[in-house]
């Protein structure tokens, strides 16, 4: 059967809701609500907390489409795309899961019928794999499918108990179990043998579906204890099975890619379309459309820095294929052309989408010619076997813009490779920085610490009478109680603490018993247990026991003022700048909220102004801040915003502020937009490409800010002596004053200079025909000292000009050597040979260099060694 990869999705979709599948959209290629996750890399992610238990859907069956992203983090298939014939930084996993509904009988039997029948691929061209404990699945396979023996390889453990390909566990603990996987053959002219034997990893045989049994929850001690609700989770790789389906063996060859790798080629007026480089551009080039509309921008860390580091692969790609001026871009309607089932959501970001790529190509073109040719030089230099320094691919990361995985690709083509470990350690030096004092340094798991969840009753309520359920150590171990001045975390059965959350920071408060008093000093949730962080003020707190908790109201208030405030800048951004706006992030604190959104300009001082307007004008108006829970599609119709990477569940809490703002926040506001008081925009600046961030105040804080700025402007008035609506004429008039006058002692250096080249060259030390120019002009400027070596050397047929000069304590060194004696002497050699002995570094051409340096006390001694260092450097050549 020859079908197209765009029928093979819809058939394979159709065929699970006829088995009574729900049909789920794929979600975001930015995992939601999960840290553990660089981008979304299964059909899975979605439903990871309904297979932990966390969650529940209205259906128990569902099949799904999902796209994906291996390009960073611990799934990483950049450095092979383009080489292989199936390695992909984007793909589409096609899938079919059962939450406690069906298990392995009719998991196997839907996949094999699927195949068999629904594709009609030939069964003697399959062949399965189970873990080698698995009797049912290898029965299942054997008994009901009628597949002989020599069709089922048992697959074992790699060292240690359940460590196999064939045995599938979410993380240390948690949900587990074995896993069955199809492969297909493609015959004997193929290199590779069957999985589970030495050459398994050829292309012979290839996976293209898998079906992971989730029948045990693994303990911290390793035990294993059958789950409740049996579960499956399979994949199916759309683009393998489309290769299959189509005659082809690389996935590069099937239709989609056939077309991409077409309009590339053409893009770039190629004649021919074989090059592996069309191949790495044709795959990129989907991961970068669909990244960037799931609101993915270029940055440098993050998933930005992904997408950017796959940006410049491909256009490094392009480059070698001719490309001189940005041209990715242009190939976006192609992407939404070929993958029209699945692209509807990016047509309407199509300019958005094509002006973030232009921008990033454009940015990196300045650069790549430069870091290439740097790359070229090191390159030459070394000889069989050798590595290329891992300084030098520093270099061209923090210089050129150029990862890691690009100067590996250039490398590779040479058959070279780079010192990988020391570019790490430079790496590690640069990256070391400050860690968030504010954030938990814990990744748990609640599950696996604590049943049950928190009852959050801080919407309604400021103080409660609840009980101690858990404490835990500052390292997350159980305590029965807690004594005075000890820090840890405590978990309440009902609190009144809001956790942080959605950019909000979490409460703080007293948490007292009859005899104690915690301190909160912030509160997080990890999966549904709020934990209280603080100290022992006083007393004991034991586990159980009854207390009072109390947030800090007037912290709680500020807050509140910042968030609801930060929805109306949302809104009056949109009106400002247009409905492109989105929120990229955000952060509310007591004391200034700061919001990120996507902006390809910067906001002018007169936008800002406008944007504060709008916000105060809503203010003033007192407009009644109201909520409600509802429905998600129902709030998706009252035209709520969602906010990107947010994870909301089915029933929402929507806030309304009449028509100016609805959105989807489970964070406190308050009642009235009167409460707000004030809104002042303290700074706009850009953060990333395409990304801008607003920092403002509210309150008592903003009009603080204001009367401080009122203070400065007094004093500056009182000591200009102008009144203060004139303060700006007046500076103005003394910054032209100050040009002018600065302008002046430029000039009057200028003519100093001038006036020392006839002395300087009238002393010259004479070596022969070689005359010897050194010199200490002083505090002129050290451009003046450049243009009186080039005039000296202009002047005189062969000589040596060494100059210094001195401002602000520190000390510049100009030489300049006349071309035609540049082999017996260099001015590279000199200025090093000086620098050394005044504290500083430097270098530079044979016939120019240039040095700095801060002994000043060694300046005159080193400036009176330079004839030494000439007369033995001309003697050298006699």
């Amino acid at each position: 059967m020859t079908i197209s990869t765009n029928n093979l999705r819809k058939k394979f979709l159709s065929f699970f809701e006829k088995e009574g599948h729900t049909k789920v959209s794929s979600s975001s290629l930015v995992p939601q609500n999960d840290p553990s996750l660089l981008f979304t890399n299964a059909g899975m992610n979605q439903f990871k907390d309904v297979f932990l238990g966390k969650e529940s859907r209205n259906y128990s069956k569902a099949t799904s489409a999902q796209r994906c992203v291996r390009a960073g983090g611990k799934h990483n298939d950049l450095e092979n795309v383009g080489f292989t014939a199936r390695h992909h930084t984007f793909f589409e996993m096609m899938g079919n899961f059962s939450f406690g509904d069906y298990f392995k009988e009719e998991a196997i039997k839907l996949a094999w019928n699927f195949l068999t029948i629904e594709l009609k691929l030939p069964e003697e061209k399959l062949l399965v794999t189970v873990y080698h404990d698995d009797q049912e699945a290898y029965d299942i396979w054997h008994n009901n499918i009628g597949l002989s023996k020599d069709k089922i390889i048992k697959i074992g453990d790699k060292g240690s108990k359940y460590i196999s390909d064939n045995f599938w566990q979410m993380g240390d603990t948690g949900p587990c179990g074995p896993s069955t996987e199809i492969f297909y053959d493609h015959g004997p002219s193929v290199f590779g043998d069957k999985p589970g034997t030495k050459d398994e990893d050829g292309d012979r045989y290839i996976e293209i579906w898998n079906i992971v049994f989730m029948q045990y929850n693994r303990s911290s001690k390793g035990e294993m204890t059958n789950l409740p609700k049996p579960s499956v989770d399979t994949g199916m790789g759309l683009e393998r099975l489309s290769a299959i389906l189509q005659g082809v063996h690389s996935n590069y060859e099937i239709d989609i890619f056939r077309e991409l790798i077409e309009k590339s080629g053409r893009t770039l007026g190629l004649q021919s379309f074989e090059h592996n480089s069309l191949k790495v551009i044709a795959d990129h080039i989907r991961s970068i459309t669909f990244l960037i509309s799931d609101g993915v921008t270029p940055s440098n860390e993050g998933r930005g820095y992904v997408l950017r580091r796959i940006i410049r692969r491909a256009f490094r790609h392009g480059h070698k294929l001719g490309a001189k001026e940005a041209f990715l871009f242009k190939l976006v309607q192609s992407v939404i052309d070929v993958m029209s089932d699945v692209a509807k959501d990016i047509i309407h970001q199509k300019k958005k989408i094509e002006s973030i790529i232009k921008r990033e190509e454009e940015n990196f073109e300045k650069t790549l010619d430069r870091g290439l040719l740097l790359l070229k030089n090191e390159m030459d230099k070394l000889s069989s076997g050798d590595n290329l320094s891992g300084d030098v691919a520093f270099k061209l990361y923090d210089t050129y813009g150029f990862p890691l995985d690009l100067t590996f690709d250039v490398l590779r083509e040479k058959g070279l490779e780079v010192e990988e470990h020391r570019f790490n350690e430079l790496m590690d030096i640069q990256k070391k920085r400050a860690k968030n004092q504010g954030k938990f340094n814990v990744n748990l798991d609640s599950t696996s610490i604590i049943e049950g969840k928190s009852i959050f009753h801080g919407y309604e309520q400021d103080l409660l009478e609840t009980e101690v359920k858990e404490i835990f150590d500052i390292d997350m171990n159980r305590l029965d109680s807690l004594s005075s001045g000890k820090e840890a975390y405590l978990v309440l059965l009902e609190t009144p603490f809001y956790a942080e959350s959605g950019g909000q920071v979490g409460d703080t408060g007293t948490i007292r018993g009859k005899d104690n008093c915690f301190i909160v000093s912030d509160t997080q949730k990890i999966g549904n247990i709020y934990l209280h962080k603080g100290v022992i003020a006083s007393g004991v707190v034991n586990k159980h026991e009854k207390v009072i908790a109390e947030i800090d109201v007037k912290h709680r208030n500020n807050i509140r003022l910042n968030h609801t405030a930060t929805h109306l800048l949302h809104s009056a951004l949109k009106q400002v700048i247009g409905d492109t706006v989105n929120q990229k992030g955000s952060l509310v604190k007591e004391d200034m909220l700061r919001f990120d959104f996507s902006s390809d300009t910067s906001l002018d001082n007169e936008q800002l102004l406008k944007v504060e307007d709008i916000v105060n004008n809503v203010i003033r108006k007192n407009i009644k801040v109201s909520t409600e829970l509802m429905n998600i599609d129902d709030a998706k119709k009252k035209g709520a915003l969602a906010l990107f990477g947010e994870k909301y569940e089915e029933e929402v809490r929507v806030l309304s502020i009449n028509d100016f703002s609805v959105e989807l926040c489970g964070g406190t506001h308050v009642q009235r937009t009167g409460d707000i008081g004030l809104f002042k925009i303290l700074s706009e600046s850009g953060i990333a490409s395409g990304i801008r961030r607003i920092e403002a105040s509210t309150g008592e804080f903003a009009l603080k800010h204001i009367q401080e700025n009122s203070t400065v402007i007094s004093r500056i008035s009182n000591e200009l002596k102008v009144d203060e609506n004139t303060i700006f004429d007046k500076v103005s008039t003394l910054l032209k004053r100050n040009r002018s006058l600065e302008k002046e002692v430029s000039q009057l250096n200028e003519a100093k200079v001038l006036n020392e080249k006839s002395s300087l060259i009238s002393n010259a030390v004479k070596y022969g025909d070689i005359s010897l120019v050194v010199s200490n002009l002083g505090s002129v400027s050290s451009k003046s000292l450049k243009q009186l070596v080039d005039d000296i050397k202009n002047e005189v047929n062969k000589v040596v000009v060494v100059l210094a000069c001195v401002n602000s304590g520190k000390i510049s060194l100009v030489a300049g050597v006349s071309n035609n004696i540049t082999q017996i002497i260099k001015a590279g050699d000199i200025v090093r040979y000086v620098s050394e002995k005044i504290g500083g570094k430097g270098g530079g051409r044979p016939d120019f260099a240039q040095a700095g340096g801060t002994d000043l006390a060694s300046l005159k001694d080193a400036l009176l060694s330079i004839p030494v260092y000439v007369e033995k450097s001309i003697n050298s050549l006699n």
